[in-house]
């Protein structure tokens, strides 16, 4: 499909772009959003499961939230009105969780745009005061492109037609992490939901099923730390997986168990490492000439909420030009 126009393109449709996205439809603008994956979800993604004929989901990415500046928790009060967040002690007295799945604040969001699921975006051009977005069989044009993708690839995106944005989040280095989401027949005598030790090979594991409105009899999803990550980050799914769950017995003390489902997802880009990502007063960036911004955790705080306010910042400066 050929040209098809809107005043303002988004790219990503994570937290960040649907933060500006809802703000800018609030205001009256005309609004697009592309999304190269399959739904709603990004790196607050759920992945869906059958175990033994129940449909199980995993929170995969990232865990938990937290809802510190204002506007932000005005948001999560709205989600949880709309059952789309809950509260999760485990993880701490400020932690919230989307629901039912970590997705839910992302799919209410994106209910009332016009998002186009599965559609990447492969390059940019400008022409006479128009930006042309090549997204393989689909062609778009819009006045205004907002890039709210994670730091590398927002940078190819912006490298030959905005070198002085690009340069910001090129300055960044993500962490990786390799997910492994495992189920298994009964409960494992681990008396905690979520376990934290970002020293240990599993920095992060959480019994996923305890979380507000999951399902499932025992599922947990366990986080490599970023050494380990990297250490292994070549390997099979299936490979990296095992070795992860290896890991998990080996820290808990819990004696080998065969589960009765495990995948593994590999995150090249999970957050920015906290060396390079800023936070700022400028929670944005956006070029009012050019009319090209970009937005992302990486350029506030590489949370949930910073990815939120970031988004957000973008679209009243947007506004506000």
């Amino acid at each position: 499909m050929d040209n098809q126009h809107s005043d303002i393109l988004i790219i990503g449709a994570g937290m960040a772009g649907l933060s500006c996205a809802v703000r800018l439809t609030a205001s009256g603008r005309d609004v697009r959003v592309l999304d190269k994956g399959r739904g709603p979800g990004g790196r607050m993604a759920a992945r869906r499961a059958e175990i033994h004929g129940e449909s199980v989901s995993f929170d995969h990415g990232a865990q938990f939230f937290t809802a510190r500046d204002a506007g932000f928790q005005a948001a999560v009060a709205a989600w949880e009105a709309e059952g789309a967040a809950a509260r999760w002690p485990a993880a701490g007295e400020e932690a919230w969780v989307g629901a039912p799945g970590m997705n839910g604040p992302i799919r209410t969001m994106a209910s009332g745009l016009n998002v186009h699921w599965g559609t990447r975006a492969l390059s940019l051009t400008r022409s006479e005061g128009m930006w042309h977005i090549d997204a393989g069989e689909d062609r778009f044009t819009a006045h205004t492109v907002l890039i709210a993708v994670p730091a590398e690839q927002a940078g190819e995106l912006l490298a030959n037609v905005a070198p002085n944005l690009a340069a910001i989040p090129m300055n960044i280095v993500s962490e990786p992490c390799w997910a492994v989401m495992v189920g298994f027949a009964a409960p494992l005598p681990i008396a905690q939901d979520a376990v934290s030790d970002p020293d240990a090979r599993i920095a992060w594991a959480a019994r996923n099923s305890a979380k507000p409105e999951r399902k499932g009899n025992e599922c947990w999803v366990l986080h490599a730390s970023p050494a380990r990550s990297r250490a292994i980050i070549d390997l099979p799914k299936e490979e990296a997986g095992a070795a992860l769950l290896e890991d998990f017995f080996e820290q808990t003390g819990v004696s080998a168990i065969a589960p009765n489902h495990i995948a593994a997802h590999r995150w090249l880009y999970a957050k920015p490492e906290t060396s390079t990502a800023k936070p700022s007063d400028t929670a944005a960036q956006f070029d009012p000439n050019a009319r090209i911004g970009i937005a992302g955790d990486y350029l506030h705080s590489p949370r949930v909420e910073g990815a939120w306010i970031s988004g957000a910042a973008l679209a009243d400066a947007v506004i506000g030009a």
